[in-house]
């Protein structure tokens, strides 16, 4: 049992480690795209959950919220960064991807590849669901969302959720499954490990 909790605290200090690097270096977690910034700080909160559980990918994804919000305050990189000084957009989406991704990888655990694909997909976007949600509901009228996406805010939003959010839960999926296989060494076949 104190083996277990201090892989816990291990695995969670060394992956909010990351986060808060990869979220303080310049372009180092986040890359401005269509007047947003997207993000694979996404990756270490979902590696958390599958690893450690739910609580400990929250907690990741706490740490994520909070670089977030620092980076809006302090060194916005698009029009719409500074929105993200407000905790719901910015704190509460990034909370619910590690819980999402520990329920999707729960499920489908007994297919291994499937199931990490499908954590990192759908951990990912959570995140880009939750996040352009807020932004709709809470900023829908704000000028600076108009600026950037016209009148049709939802329709506009739908299309960044389609064009970027993909692709970018794509990327998470493939990471998640490499970092984690090799981490765990999970055999599959006769390969083992990153070799899947």
């Amino acid at each position: 049992m104190p083996q277990n909790r201090t892989r816990k605290i291990v695995v969670t200090a060394v992956l909010s480690a990351i986060t808060i690097v990869l979220g303080l270096l310049p372009m180092g977690g986040y890359i401005p795209f269509a007047g947003i910034s997207i993000t694979i700080l996404t990756i270490p909160v979902i590696i958390g959950a599958v690893l450690e559980g739910p609580i400990v990918g929250a907690g990741i994804g706490l740490i994520f919220g909070l670089t977030s919000m620092y980076q809006a305050a302090t060194a916005p990189k698009s029009p719409l960064d500074p929105l993200f000084v407000n905790p719901l957009l910015s704190v509460i989406p990034r909370m619910l991807i590690g819980p999402v991704a520990w329920l999707v990888w729960s499920a489908l655990k007994r297919w291994k590849v499937i199931g990490l694909l499908a954590a990192g997909f759908f951990g990912s976007y959570t995140n880009t669901v939750f996040v352009l949600a807020a932004l709709g509901l809470i900023f829908g009228k704000d000028s600076r969302v108009l600026e950037v996406f016209g009148d049709q805010v939802w329709k506009a939003l739908g299309g960044v959720a389609i064009a970027s959010g993909a692709p970018e839960a794509g990327v998470a999926a493939v990471v998640v499954l490499i970092v984690t296989a090799a981490y765990l060494q999970f055999t599959f076949g006769k390969k083992k490990g990153a070799n899947l």
